[in-house]
């Protein structure tokens, strides 16, 4: 009987620019206001977010330049780059693991464009081994963390005693666009911030918890629903006010259909851990997992002090529950581009 795969550690990582919300919105009217007709009105999605603080790759006044994809690129390599290495680095050090026992890498990043991509980039600095075995990921977005914890999970299995790290980087705010005179846009410069987590797994160790089973649900026909439009200035942001009542209408038998294929039912989660998108997508979410108002509370903790990270965020969360001691069994849950809703399922090692 192959030997179960282990979450060894969870660690968090964010860049150096703090954006108060107070700050952001104000930067917003300063951009849209005399441009933008019903901006006023979108204006009050700054302070109904439920996000106090995000943080950025550059400073607010940077967002004002003339900007385009050298530009972003370049910023999205050195802030990226800088992340991966700063979450890599402190998951490794939790799992008292040395970064030349790692056998495989996965990285998941859907805010740019790296070829080579991440892992070569921060190789030396990290202090990988020549032969480490890379796997990039791209296009999963929002849910990208937890898909890539099941990727990074299944690579482990495969290996007995191999160390996958996993590490998940997004640098939201580069699609952050003045030129773009859109509800979909503004909604974004209220939510989006920048972000990393890391995790290391090992098939047969002790650890955290241990990696019980994984899947996906694909809804059909919801491509637009979420994902990025490009342009010659960079990416645009593709983002429906559909979300939230499609999360409560359609979650749960999605995620009940993940849990049946693995002998599960919702009944037997003790913990669901989700992607915070936004303030009402939290909401939909308990509505939708019939769960007690208030019950997704890492959830709206990490919104507040973060903002919507895009893939890393559910992680994020992740780190918190970990923090205040895992229950018996936690699905850790996305919804992403697809559109798509991606979960694993952790067992406490206590």
């Amino acid at each position: 009987m192959p030997q179960s795969v282990k979450l060894m550690s969870v660690a968090t990582a964010v860049p150096p620019h703090v954006i108060e919300q107070s700050d952001a919105a104000a930067a917003a009217a300063r951009g849209f206001s005399g441009r933008y007709g019903d901006f006023e009105r979108l204006a009050s999605v700054f302070t109904g977010s439920g996000i106090r603080r995000r943080y950025a790759v550059r400073p607010i006044e940077w967002y004002f330049e003339p900007l385009g994809w050298p530009q972003r690129t370049s910023a999205y390599l050195d802030g990226a780059t800088q992340l991966f290495v700063d979450a890599a680095t402190k998951a490794l050090e939790a799992a008292g693991v040395g970064a030349a026992e790692v056998d495989t890498v996965v990285t998941v990043s859907s805010t740019g464009i790296a070829t080579p991509s991440l892992e070569a980039r921060a190789a030396g600095r990290v202090g990988f081994r020549s032969d480490v075995e890379r796997v990039p990921v791209f296009g999963l977005g929002c849910a990208g963390g937890v898909s890539g914890l099941s990727i990074a999970s299944r690579l482990a299995q495969s290996r007995p005693g191999g160390i996958v790290l996993l590490v998940v980087v997004e640098v939201c705010t580069l699609a952050f666009r003045l030129d773009q005179l859109t509800k979909a846009n503004i909604v974004a410069t209220a939510l989006f911030g920048d972000g990393s987590a890391a995790c290391v797994l090992r098939s047969g160790e002790a650890g955290l918890a241990a990696v019980e089973m994984s899947g996906q649900h694909n809804w059909p026909d919801t491509l637009d629903i979420m994902g990025w439009s490009v342009d010659p200035e960079g990416f645009g942001v593709i983002f429906d006010r559909s979300i939230p009542p499609f999360a409560e209408q359609n979650i749960a038998p999605a995620i009940a259909g993940i849990l049946e294929r693995a002998g599960l039912a919702l009944a037997d989660v003790d913990r669901f851990a989700c992607h915070p998108g936004g303030a009402k997508v939290i909401t939909a979410l308990e509505r939708a997992l019939s769960l007690q108002q208030g019950a997704l509370d890492h959830e709206r903790t990490v919104l507040a002090d973060f903002g919507n990270m895009s893939a890393p965020t559910a992680l994020f969360v992740l780190d918190r529950l970990v923090q205040a001691g895992l229950p018996s069994r936690t699905l850790l849950s996305a919804m992403g581009p697809g559109f798509t809703v991606s979960s694993v399922s952790l067992r406490s090692a206590a």
